[in-house]
């Protein structure tokens, strides 16, 4: 059987806008039932030579500094978890080092002609980007730090394999940091907002697995009476400032394709309060001196979702009738969960809160991930546009 060659035009004015040379390599990929055309740049190559000294050597110097500290203060050996802990340093330094080579080569990536997400990003967004990420390292870190202290209680290490350990998992931490760096985009947000949420709320029950958290309700996990509440209350602060940025980047991206629509600015505005209001639930805890704010800005909460939920056959531009029957779905479950809860008594508070959170925050990672697919079926549509208005 013989292969057949096939010849790809790509117009003049892509070609200048991404830099595209005659040796510039692509490569042709299917992303949602689309043959899409991508930059096959080498990102991985570059990752493996010259950018991986960076978490290396930042990692060395860390451990060398943290060697010759113990040395200065005679600490023959360093407990795995507790205060001034082997675990404590991971989590500062890991998080501090990060934090920094993930800030810069977010910025040096900005340069990149072939990087769309960065250069699109306001410096606005920017912080918020910085310290989300910042944020979900240390509450990675301080997870896996519980999990090793569970498996390993009582563990202490000499000074030298304290500072291997240090080493290892800066390189590590620091390593991964960097490709976030490198390949982040609207994509790449919404599955870390997906994992920052699953990851602090799973966290946040574990640790407090012996005191009962499911007789009280869900928002005991980020109260005074439980332990470690500030995971929770933190996880949902870091979901709301990730949300807030992948809706100012999708929702600029969109204007782009759907100018001057009131519409959209109704959406973005719906999307934005539900975002905020997120956040002000891990701000103002369910604690005595707080509680009558957390109850009205978690009742504020539904009804931001139901508002989002009825008119979003409205404010979306070609929406599709598989999503208006998914979010008609959610809104009749969302009103049956509630029956059931405040007519009938059947579920608990507790069952009923992680049912209508599964279902409200679900579907809305369905309707960021609609959007993401409107921008990119949008511009198809206005270069299309434009090439006939040239050639017509």
């Amino acid at each position: 059987m013989t292969e057949k060659e096939f010849h790809l035009k790509i117009p003049a004015e892509i070609s200048d806008q991404l830099h595209l040379k005659e040796d510039t390599p692509v490569k042709l990929v299917v992303k949602r039932d689309r043959l899409v055309v991508q930059l096959n740049e080498p990102r991985q190559q570059l990752f493996q030579n010259r950018v991986l000294l960076w978490p290396v050597l930042t990692a060395l110097v860390v451990s060398l500094a943290f060697y010759i500290f113990l040395r200065i203060q005679r600490i023959h050996t360093v407990k795995l978890v507790g205060n001034y802990s082997l675990a404590t340093m991971i989590i500062l330094l890991g998080v501090s080092m990060g934090t920094l080579l993930f800030a810069g080569f977010f910025i040096r990536d900005r340069k990149n002609p072939h990087t769309h997400f960065s250069q699109n990003i306001y410096w606005r967004n920017f912080p918020v980007i910085v310290l989300s990420f910042a944020l979900i390292l240390g509450l990675v870190l301080t997870g896996s730090m519980w999990l090793l202290g569970v498996l390993f209680k009582g563990a202490s290490f000499g000074r030298v394999t304290a500072s291997l350990i240090l080493f290892a998992f800066g390189v590590v931490t620091n390593a991964v940091m960097i490709y976030f760096a490198l390949v982040v985009d609207a994509g790449v947000l919404s599955t870390v907002l997906i994992l920052v949420i699953i990851s602090g709320v799973v966290i946040a029950m574990a640790v407090n697995n012996q005191k009962y958290w499911w007789q009280h309700n869900l928002s005991f996990l980020g109260t005074n009476g439980a332990a470690s509440g500030w995971q929770f209350n933190a996880t949902l602060i870091f979901s709301a400032l990730l949300m807030i940025a992948l809706i100012d980047y999708l929702f600029v991206r969109l204007h782009e394709v759907f100018p001057k629509s009131r519409q959209l600015l109704v959406l973005r505005t719906l999307l934005t309060l539900t975002a905020l209001d997120l956040g002000m639930v891990g701000v103002f805890p369910n604690n005595a001196n707080s509680h009558e704010l957390h109850d009205q800005v978690a009742v504020l909460l539904v009804y931001f979702i139901i508002a989002l939920i009825v008119g979003v056959r409205w404010l979306l531009p070609d929406i599709t009738k598989d999503f208006l029957y998914l979010s008609d779905g959610v809104g009749v479950a969302l009103v049956v969960a509630a029956l059931l809860f405040q007519v009938f008594g059947y579920f608990s508070l507790t069952a009923f809160e992680m049912m209508a959170f599964v279902l409200a925050f679900g579907w809305l990672l369905m309707l960021l991930d609609r959007i993401e697919a409107l921008i990119d079926v949008g511009t198809e549509g206005v270069l299309e546009r434009e090439n006939n208005e040239k050639n017509g």
